[in-house]
């Protein structure tokens, strides 16, 4: 018996802004962005959407087009960074907009609804708790979906590589797209190489800044007859230092470039102690995480020359470049590293092992944990389109979440699966998006847009209720 992926899809905004238009204001030479990190394209939030209606989009398309009942579906696991409560799981609005959608009220009653968030790789973690689950119920179907809004602050380092968006997968035994094997190579080491902190402020600190942003200047005397006088519970007095949570990380890029490194190497060095594999030859398509969509083939070079001295081929790189491989302790090997990324060699096995996989993050950007799904449904799709025979070649997948941990496994694409991802029609949807300008970009981030872009979107954001006792909480409409 096998286990898997039986059915994908993906839902991703309908609004994007082409990267031009952030490199022209920003100043960044598009070629940086375009030529060296594979960007065109950002996929921006509408007004009315968020994780939950982008999760349930995907979701609902795979329930309709297999046909199933919700009582078919035990659990719906959902991997997320970008959670819309810290505790109310963003899963369970999923499965609410799911049943409102179907007309089933309580339509998944008896299904067993989860978030789980391990930054980038939370959905792969739903993804192998849910395979081992079928495993032990073979009859069992689960959908996974990993979906996230990935922001960061205006201006910053990490601004080019936003994007968003959700996968939803149908897991079951004996799958029709890919059949994902036993083994798993995890590495794990606690690290702040991006996090989103809860953060405190007092309550009159954040009176004083709102005063001097409206150009006014607030006294002592005001500010404490102003917190003596209020009588919101939130406000009040009593409650004078402020918990702050944004959706915009604290990260520092190069250090975090230097961990998805050393974890997918150590990941990768645990599932071969599980299972012997040659990489470069057994591997015929390697699928990352992408938080840019040329991230796996920058990453991935050092790997590579260890994979190309293992297998006893490491000659023909060293008469590529003209020099011998140095030891790694020295200082020409970072030289030699970056001369092999740029030869014939090694552009060859990108563009016959990784390329198909980064094209739809190039349109979209980062999408957090359903990046490395999107980089399957990219492959399968550019494979399909180009009448690429896939059944039974064995992939590898290389997932990474900062904090920071790795996993690393492998699967086999089964006989039926360019039928079960055709409807997808990915590269044709992405075309199909409404670009949007960069003053409307800006308005987006910064929550200044009341009103939709888009009327078509469904479900959507119907409202943030402010009623007592209902304070934040959100309501959808189908």
């Amino acid at each position: 018996m096998t286990v898997g992926i039986d059915a994908i899809d993906f839902y991703t905004p309908q609004t994007y802004l082409p990267i031009e238009l952030l490199a022209d204001a920003r100043q960044i030479e598009y070629a940086k962005l375009n030529k060296g990190l594979g960007l065109s394209g950002m996929a921006v939030c509408d007004v009315n959407e968020d994780v939950a209606t982008m999760g349930a989009n995907a979701a609902i398309k795979i329930i309709e087009r297999e046909k199933l009942d919700l009582n078919q579906i035990e659990r719906i696991y959902l991997g997320t960074e970008s959670a819309l409560d810290a505790a109310k799981p963003t899963a369970s609005y999923i499965s609410q907009i799911i049943e409102e959608h179907f007309k089933q009220p309580r339509g998944l009653q008896n299904c067993d609804v989860l978030d789980m968030t391990f930054a980038c790789v939370g959905g792969i973690d739903a993804l192998h708790n849910c395979l081992d689950w079928i495993r032990l119920n073979p009859s069992k179907k689960a959908i996974v979906i990993a979906a996230d809004n990935a922001k960061y602050e205006l201006s910053s380092g990490g601004e080019y590589t936003q994007g968003a968006g959700a996968v939803a997968m149908l897991l079951t035994s004996n799958p029709s797209i890919l059949a994902i094997d036993p083994e798993i190579g995890v590495a794990t080491e606690s690290v702040g190489d991006f996090f989103k902190p809860r953060r405190t402020e007092h309550v009159g600190d954040l009176f004083k800044r709102a005063a001097q942003i409206l150009g006014q200047d607030i006294s002592e005397t005001d500010l404490k007859q102003l917190l003596e006088n209020n009588n919101d519970q939130f406000w009040s007095q009593q409650n004078q230092e402020i918990e702050i949570h944004k959706d915009e990380p604290v990260f520092d890029g190069q250090f975090s470039n230097e961990c998805y490194t050393a974890r997918i190497t150590e990941a990768f060095d645990h599932y071969k102690s599980q299972r012997e594999v040659d990489a470069i030859q057994d591997w015929t398509q390697l699928i990352f995480h992408l938080p840019y969509a040329y991230q796996g083939r920058r990453m991935l070079t050092p790997m590579w020359i260890d994979w190309m001295v293992a297998k006893g081929e490491i000659n023909k790189l060293e008469d590529e470049i003209g020099e011998s491989l140095p030891n790694k302790a020295e200082n020409a090997y970072s030289t030699f590293v970056k001369a092999a990324s740029k030869t014939n060699l090694y552009k060859t096995f990108v563009t016959t092992h990784i390329e198909k996989g980064e094209r739809a993050s190039s349109q979209i950007g980062n999408m957090y944990t359903a990046s490395i799904f999107m980089s399957l449904l990219s492959f399968l799709s550019a494979a399909a389109e180009e009448n690429q025979e896939l059944a039974q070649n064995s992939i590898g997948f290389f997932s990474y979440g900062s904090g920071s941990k790795s996993k690393v496994f492998s699967g086999e694409v089964q006989e039926k699966w360019k039928s079960k991802i055709e409807h997808c029609r990915l590269f044709e949807t992405l075309s199909q998006r409404t670009a949007i300008d960069f003053e409307t970009y800006e308005a987006l981030h910064n929550n200044k847009l009341t009103t939709p872009i888009l009327s078509k979107n469904k479900p959507a954001l119907k409202a943030i209720q402010n009623a007592k006792n209902k304070e934040g909480y959100r309501t959808y409409s189908v």
